[in-house]
């Protein structure tokens, strides 16, 4: 195709296109090959009406060059019989010389040309891409962060609901009333550790289902402040958790001498008390795992020291628990609710008793 002089003007307004896609993909997080190429489709389609409906428009992009130019390749015909799609020699040498050994030839269409109608379609067909792009980008981030923890900056709280609408990256989230930590309260403009349960992709777009009480927060936090859970040295087995109020979290190491617990608590209790700021005071009790059940439930019911552990139904995951006497409001819990995290921990149903068999008044 014969080289077309490109004025002062025309210079401009495509470096202003292009930092216009640049803008837009730091605003909306969406890379600028695919806005271009959302922009090159938009008026491919809309400049094809103009030919015929005949697909020989071709949009031409290059970000890296900075080249935006939109052409029409026409076959070279002695006769014209289909002036949509083709072209008379004459009138193709005029243009190359050279296209006609190729048999076709590129014809340069000029922006302007377009007409307000092709125009118009054209900004109608790249909404509706960047539409798509903009759902296809946030399924793609939020999927990526599946199941696990992110930072977030509140954007508004709904005084109605009190759900809070959060920024994460380029993207906003709804964090609902019920997931988030009772007693907790969250002000616009803070950042907050959420985490990320599910993905799914719905006619109205990506759902994102996020969470401040489930127990894969707490997971996430001690892999972040334990390095031997997150190098994996050390396994979380399980955790139990009553959001707002009390955890109870079971880990394991391989190897002997590697103290588990200790490595989770940190130095001074380091880095337990950053993740118990983070869930403003919820209590953490950390569980050493163990194959055999009678340890393992002993270990769940703590503070309180165990006597005994009676397996009574192995199939069923049933058993009797001795206390002693000063010991069972402990054990029990405020409202049960430490042997209930203990039982969902362990996952066997546990029938606590006092040590001298029977209870007071």
């Amino acid at each position: 195709m014969a080289k077309t002089r490109i004025t002062a003007k025309e210079k401009k307004d495509m470096k202003e296109f292009f930092e216009a896609l640049r803008t837009m993909e730091q605003e909306r997080g969406i890379p600028c090959e695919f806005i271009a190429q959302k922009i090159a489709e938009a008026i491919t389609v809309a400049c094809r009406k103009d030919y015929g409906g005949n697909d020989i428009v071709v949009c031409d992009i290059d970000i890296e060059n900075e080249i935006f130019e939109v052409f029409a390749r026409k076959e070279i015909v002695k006769e014209v019989e289909n002036p949509f799609t083709q072209v008379s020699e004459a009138e193709a040498k005029k243009i190359d010389p050279k296209s006609l050994k190729e048999g076709f030839v590129k014809i340069k269409i000029d922006p302007k040309k377009f007409g307000r109608i092709v125009a118009q379609n054209s900004k109608n067909n790249f909404r509706q891409g960047v539409r798509a792009a903009e759902k296809d980008q946030l399924l793609a981030d939020f999927q990526s962060k599946n199941r696990e923890l992110v930072t977030a900056h509140i954007e508004r709280i709904d005084p109605k609901t009190g759900n809070a609408i959060l920024k994460i990256g380029h993207n906003e989230a709804t964090l609902p009333k019920i997931e988030q930590v009772p007693g907790e309260e969250l002000h616009e403009g803070d950042h907050i550790k959420v985490y990320i349960v599910n993905v799914k992709d719905t006619d109205r777009g990506p759902r994102v289902m996020l969470s401040r009480t489930h127990p894969g927060l707490v997971k996430r936090l001690f892999e972040t402040e334990v390095p031997e859970i997150f190098d994996g040295v050390i396994e979380i087995k399980g955790i139990a958790r009553q959001a707002g109020s009390r955890t109870k979290m079971a880990v394991y190491s391989e190897n002997p001498d590697i103290d588990a617990i200790g490595a989770c608590i940190g130095p001074k209790g380091a880095r337990v008390n950053a993740i118990v700021e983070e869930l403003a005071g919820e209590k953490i009790d950390i569980i050493k795992y163990s194959d055999d059940p009678v340890e393992f439930i002993s270990g769940a019911l703590s503070p309180a020291k165990v006597v005994s552990v009676e397996i009574t139904d192995p199939e069923k995951k049933m058993c009797k628990v001795s206390v002693p006497e000063a010991q069972l409001s402990l054990a029990i819990g405020n409202k049960g609710q430490n042997v209930c995290l203990a039982a969902n921990l362990t996952g066997w149903k546990i029938d606590i008793h006092p040590e001298s068999g029977f209870f007071g008044e």
